[in-house]
């Protein structure tokens, strides 16, 4: 080994089957635990891994006793009080997105927070209602308590009816939200929250992108104060525009010009905040301002009475006492709980990634379903919905300084404050202006149409699961539309292992490197030797597609090939029996003018034999299938003598595919084309002997560590090295290093690139090239 000189790097070694390098270099065969071992180490006991179990289940022991108080807990009152005012707001607002009084949204606000504070792994999040969670619930809310078309949002002939649905609704949000947090609760137990990792960020940003558009919808009917019905079945949206539209001359004007006014102002003070955040102390809290504002107009000129807004009205000042979730409603919304599940941790779980790269600390995936199945479980039972994280609200929580869920706590007792002491001075607020703060919120959601442009250059597959996701959650509706978007994005991963770009390689510039032979103009392909890549798994799905994938990259047929020759054989035996064929020592002579095919059915009625190795033994001349046959004996040409496939990319190998890979290397085999095998990853040799994948014709010795190994080997087997420059000295002063000299030596078994020094050129000649 010499020492390598400037961008260059040297390398001399001989060449290595995958054998040969294990015995060379001692392979130590590990073992690898059994399903068992796993078992008994989940169910031993020892004092480390109770503490280590404690540590991950509460993980507020480990952070709490770590707290600096006199560095961080002014940031995290600033930030805990900023937090639950806006807390307060989107509860209410969000419970209208749930078809709930908006005093329940209170609840759903506070309790998720407490058992967060115990249970969470992150510090930056801001627990509670999120809008298109809401909205799921929603949708369960309104199949099973569904609204009558004679239903009037100020109808005040049936207060006492709209109180019983109030309550049945009510029950329905409990019931799915604690069976949401039973699922949470379940997979975080089962250690299985990778799961999420099955929704890519681009199905959730086309899926929460069409749930933007359903809030939109859904709020329509307290911006105009019409009495439109909720719609979950496919294609509601449309049902809904049908409604509005046909009642819009029913408009309330002070609703709507109160809305207007406040999306406005919203948004515009949320652009302010954006854009000079940099510069600002901490955001506007513009939700807390409008609100303020809104309900001291509205209490002190009457607008209730004068112009017939809607209103919050009573809310119940303290808590609700808990109740069971009912089992007949569980039963029916079991597919509601589970997709609300899964998207409730996975958005929440997406935004605590953010902040825990941006902070430099970890999150636990099973401990974070931990803590949102136990949040939505408590939540559930004291009438809240289900919670996750809102994007403004753990913004909010982490631009005021926040440092720890200690500002998500200190933000539940502002909740807390509300809900007992001062929830009545919010009954005169208009559920117009609840309904324009919730869709205020929405904004980063909607730019999420910008992403479609982007998607497209980057990735098209990303592209269409975006369009796809977000089309499905639209016309389906949000839980049909996710499993729409979800079945989507899986197929285009089997689309995109079921059909891999195979390609053919070849030598570029002459070294030990591959690639692909149609995207260079410098290659080398030895002659006879075809070099194959597949950058996939084979499994029984694309086992088919590879193998006429290779079938059209060697140019011919093995199986078809095998089949003509042992006809030709037959053919050649009889007529050498029959006397209508002579050898010379210059081959075949026929003796008749025209040979009798009588018998070519009788071959085709043996196929099983005309797939056995061709037998040449009893002949009297060995036969070279490329020169001259008999007359009315054609076989196809077969150019090459060599096939190398590339595993390197092949991850693994299933029982199904390993059988066809057989047959298919067995027929190459039987036409004297020899297979090799190269870059297979550890423990493929291993599977294959435990599946009998060896046999006569089928060694291990075919595979080679790298393709540069085979086709040397090759090469030297196959006595064509001379069409390379053997031993070519090639000197050319390097740029960087004058004193140096590169030396390129290409020939058989001792294939090297050495860099030397002038002084040493003559000694490593003569050691090396002999």
């Amino acid at each position: 080994m010499v020492e390598p000189a400037g961008n260059q790097y040297v390398v001399a070694r001989p060449v290595y089957s995958d054998i040969l390098f294990d015995q060379e270099h001692e392979k130590v065969h590990r073992y690898h635990k059994t399903f068992m071992d796993h078992l008994r180490v989940c169910f031993s006991c020892t004092p480390q891994k109770a503490k280590k179990i404690a540590l991950n289940l509460f993980p507020i022991i480990s952070w709490l006793p770590a707290y600096r108080v006199k560095d961080w807990i002014l940031s995290d009152i600033v930030s805990g009080i900023s937090t639950g005012l806006v807390a307060v707001l989107q509860g209410l607002a969000f419970a209208l997105l749930v078809n709930i009084p908006p005093s329940y949204g209170l609840y759903a606000a506070f309790f998720p927070v407490i058992i967060y504070f115990f249970f969470g792994t992150s510090r930056h999040i801001s627990v509670g209602p999120f809008p298109v969670l809401s909205l799921m619930v929603g949708a369960a809310v309104l199949r099973i308590v569904p609204d009558t078309p004679e239903d009037s949002i100020v109808d005040s002939n049936a207060t006492q009816n709209d109180s019983l649905i109030d309550q049945k609704r009510v029950m329905v949000a409990a019931s799915v939200t604690v069976l949401a947090g039973i699922i949470q609760l379940l997979l975080g137990v089962l250690r299985i929250g990778f799961i999420v990792m099955y929704l890519s960020q681009s199905l959730i940003s086309g899926f929460t992108t069409a749930a933007a558009i359903h809030v939109v919808m859904s709020q329509l009917k307290f911006i105009f104060q019409l009495p439109v019905p909720g719609y979950n079945t496919p294609l509601g949206i449309i049902w809904v525009l049908r409604d509005v539209f046909s009642q819009i001359t029913n408009t309330n004007i002070a609703d709507l010009v109160t809305s207007l006014i406040i999306l406005v102002i919203v948004f515009v003070v949320k652009e302010i905040n954006e854009r000079y955040k940099a510069k600002l102390p901490a955001p506007i809290p513009i939700e807390l301002i409008v609100t303020v504002i809104a309900t001291g107009l509205s209490y002190a000129f009457e607008f209730d009475k004068k112009f017939g807004v809607a209103i919050v009205g009573k809310l119940e000042a303290g808590f609700q006492a808990p109740v069971a979730p009912d089992g007949n409603i569980l039963q029916s919304c079991l597919g509601d709980g589970f997709s609300i599940a899964i998207v409730g941790f996975a958005v929440a779980f997406s935004v605590a990634k953010v902040y825990s790269i941006k902070h430099d600390y970890a999150i636990d995936a099973n401990q974070e379903l931990i803590a949102f199945g136990i949040g939505n479980i408590f939540g559930g039972s004291f009438k809240g919905f289900a919670a996750s994280t809102s994007l403004s609200r753990s913004g909010v929580q982490e631009s005021t300084g926040g440092k720890t869920q200690i500002a998500g706590l200190l933000s539940a007792v502002i909740v807390m404050i509300v809900i007992l002491a001062i929830s009545h001075l919010l009954e005169p607020l208009q559920k117009s202006v609840l309904a324009a703060l919730a869709l205020g919120n929405l904004k980063g959601m909607l730019m999420q149409f910008k992403e479609i442009g982007v998607l497209w250059k980057k990735d098209k597959y990303d592209c269409f699961i975006w369009i796809v996701t977000f089309l499905a959650a639209i016309l389906l509706g949000l839980d049909l539309g996710l499993a729409a978007g979800l079945g989507f994005e899986l197929l285009t991963v089997i689309f995109r292992a079921q059909f891999p770009k195979c390609t053919l390689l070849a030598n570029v510039g002459r070294k030990d490197i591959y690639r692909n032979r149609k995207d260079y103009t410098d290659i080398y392909e030895p002659e006879g030797v075809k070099i194959f890549r597949c950058p996939s798994p084979i499994f029984f799905a694309n086992i088919d597609f590879f193998k006429d994938k290779l079938t059209a990259a060697v140019g011919f047929k093995p199986l078809r090939v095998l089949r003509k020759r042992n006809k030709a054989l037959r053919k050649i035996r009889r007529m050498l029996k029959k006397g209508e064929l002579q050898v010379t020592p210059k081959g075949f002579i026929c003796t008749v003018n025209s040979v009798n095919d009588s018998d070519e059915e009788l071959d085709n009625n043996h196929i099983e034999e005309l797939d056995q190795p061709t037998d040449t033994k009893d002949l009297p001349i060995q036969i070279d299938w490329t020169s001259s046959l008999p007359p009315n004996i054609t076989v196809p040409t077969v150019d090459i003598h060599s096939l190398v496939l590339d595993f390197s990319a092949v991850s693994f190998l299933d029982v199904s595919a390993m059988r066809v890979l057989k047959e298919s290397l067995k027929e190459f085999i039987r036409i004297d084309v020899d297979v090799y095998i190269v870059g297979a990853h550890e423990g493929l040799l291993d599977k294959l002997e435990r599946c009998g994948f060896f046999d006569d014709e089928i060694q291990p010795s075919m595979f080679f560590v790298t393709i540069h190994d085979a086709v040397i080997y090759v090469m030297r087997e196959k006595g064509i090295v001379e069409s390379l420059p053997k031993y070519t000295s090639i000197m050319e002063k390097e740029k960087e290093n004058k004193d140096n000299f590169i030396i390129n030596t290409n020939g058989g078994l001792r294939n090297r690139e050495f860099t030397v020094r002038p002084t040493i050129l003559s000694t490593f000649l003569n050691n090396c090239l002999g």
